[in-house]
């Protein structure tokens, strides 16, 4: 697990709205019901959803409960079919000599825009089927107690998807506990505005 590791990347959060007993309880049942989905028998081009944090290949939590002590901790599984614009831009070249070879008549042997759109389209997908879609596991953990979210990515994709399938999946808003936003609960509302006209400092490499 990526917090049992020497260093971690961690993103932090706080839960912006009141979290009841109920929704607590249902928590285990809300995962499975967002878990996530596998494409590899299909030619989608990506999947995300949660899964163990103990095993990713399992999405129902046969391994482990997501309840640890007072925390549920979970993971963001993210699988992407990757095509190489040099292999698609070979097939389509394939694909659209065929189409030309195939009318009869030189003097009618033109591409129109639809038909391009259309060979495009078809050749994506049949590259995408027999491509394999690669996996990314990123981990999760909330803290019961203080409401606090841990996310082990700092990618700016990765948290926005996050942060949207969370929301989704628990009907709770995420606040980033940023810079700016833990030094604003720190010194309070009357430093907004001195924070806010804060310039980045560059230092020498």
């Amino acid at each position: 697990m990526a917090f049992f590791s020497a260093s971690v990347s961690l993103s932090r959060y706080r839960i912006m709205d009141d979290v009841n007993d109920q929704l607590l309880r249902e928590a285990p049942e809300r995962l499975v019901k967002h878990a996530f989905q596998d494409i590899d028998h299909t030619a989608d081009e990506r999947s995300f959803g949660w899964v163990c944090a103990d095993d990713y290949l399992d999405s129902k939590w046969k391994a482990s409960p997501p309840e640890k002590g007072h925390f549920l901790i979970f993971s963001l599984r993210l699988d992407t079919r990757r095509v190489q614009p040099a292999v698609f831009k070979k097939h389509v070249a394939i694909a659209e000599r065929s189409y030309l070879e195939s009318i009869e008549d030189p003097d009618k042997r033109y591409m129109p825009k639809d038909r391009k759109r259309e060979i495009r389209d078809q050749v994506m997908l049949k590259l995408r089927a027999r491509a394999l879609p690669v996996p990314a596991v990123f981990e999760a953990a909330w803290d019961l107690r203080t409401h606090t979210v841990y996310l082990a990515s700092t990618n700016s994709k990765v948290r926005s998807l996050f942060e949207d399938l969370f929301t989704l999946t628990f009907e709770l808003a995420l606040e980033p506990l940023t810079p700016f936003f833990l030094a604003s609960r720190m010194l309070g509302e009357e430093a907004l505005p001195r924070l806010e006209s804060l310039e980045p400092t560059d230092f020498p490499g």
